[in-house]
């Protein structure tokens, strides 16, 4: 039995589920998810506790016992709570600017950068156009978006400039030596 598949989803005042076979959605105050699931993955709802249950010990059901339960507790999180993710932007004159709904960076390039935001996800500049966040309700959307904006100027070790995770650390590498 999975460790994290059977552990039931908490359920919060407020967010409704509707199970049709192997489509879920999930409606609360931030919004709805819906998702497709694998065969042989059923569903059971008790109250505000939600059960993953499996059909067989196959090796494909075994695999996506955990995952469904997973995908199901961030969409359960997604639209009670949401989430967020926080980057910052390291190197003189480097800075990010709303336009907007639109993120536009300035990251040592010749142009900007746009990025116009998917429906559900909203940009946020603080910290004197210094760091970036990223929230919204699909866990798994805003971790792409937040990849793909670090990857306009990923950090580099020698100086530490570019876009990093806040909880990123960056190891830095000595420059060169001199003559002796």
């Amino acid at each position: 039995m999975s460790r994290i598949g059977k552990m039931p989803i908490s359920v919060p005042g407020g967010v409704s589920i509707e199970i049709n076979g192997n489509s879920v959605t999930v409606k609360g105050p931030k919004g709805t998810l819906t998702q497709r699931f694998p065969a042989g993955i059923t569903f059971q709802q008790e109250g505000n506790l939600l059960m993953v249950q499996r059909s067989s010990d196959s090796r494909e059901h075994r695999a996506a016992h955990g995952l469904t339960r997973a995908l199901l507790n961030n969409m359960v999180v997604g639209v009670s709570k949401g989430f967020s993710k926080t980057l910052e932007i390291e190197g003189v004159g480097y800075r990010a600017e709303m336009q907007g709904s639109t993120l536009v960076l300035n990251v040592g390039y010749s142009h900007p950068v746009f990025f116009e935001p998917p429906q559900g996800i909203q940009y946020a500049v603080e910290n004197r156009n210094r760091t970036i966040v990223v929230s919204g309700i699909d866990k798994q959307l805003i971790g792409e978006l937040a990849a793909q904006i670090r990857r306009t100027r990923p950090p580099e070790p020698y100086k530490g400039k570019g876009i990093r995770y806040t909880t990123e650390v960056v190891r830095r590498k000595a420059g060169k030596t001199g003559k002796v």
